[in-house]
């Protein structure tokens, strides 16, 4: 892989909101990782938890608040969702399991890249909103957590 090809794999990681991608190819293993800065807001109203919000602009879904205590984590993009690290394996987090900011929850694969989701909050898991090994869509809602 030429330099030029490196580029545009950041490049394109960057223009897609990915935080964590990796590439492998022919025993080459190209890995690349961006933080995602955390932009809090205030909350006035708080939709039914049935109403699901259109996302815009292409960028991944940031958590969203909808209660003072208690936010959703979505899908960054569309793909398969995945609890667990591989088939027959433990799930990364279970309902009432504690959290942290950088803490792998699920995987998301898309065009056959495993994409870790990280935690962007400390909390405590309350809902699995999504089956293992089922498509997602951006902005669908994987988790729902008490934040601290």
């Amino acid at each position: 892989m030429d330099f030029k090809k490196i580029e545009e794999f950041i490049q394109l990681a960057k223009k897609n909101d990915v935080t964590k991608l990796t590439y492998e190819n022919d025993g080459l293993r190209l890995s690349v990782s961006f933080e995602r800065k955390i932009i809090s807001e205030s909350v006035t109203n708080v939709a039914p938890r049935d109403q699901n919000p259109v996302p815009t602009h292409g960028k991944a879904a940031e958590p969203k608040l909808l209660r003072p205590d208690l936010i959703e984590i979505k899908s960054p993009f569309v793909g398969t969702f995945y609890r667990t690290p591989s088939p027959g394996s433990d799930p990364y987090v279970k309902v009432g399991d504690t959290i942290r900011p950088g803490q792998v929850l699920c995987i998301v694969e898309a065009m056959k890249i495993m994409n870790e989701i990280e935690s962007e909050v400390s909390g405590t898991i309350e809902e699995i909103c999504t089956d293992n090994e089922t498509y997602v869509e951006f902005g669908q809602v994987l988790y729902r957590v008490k934040i601290k």
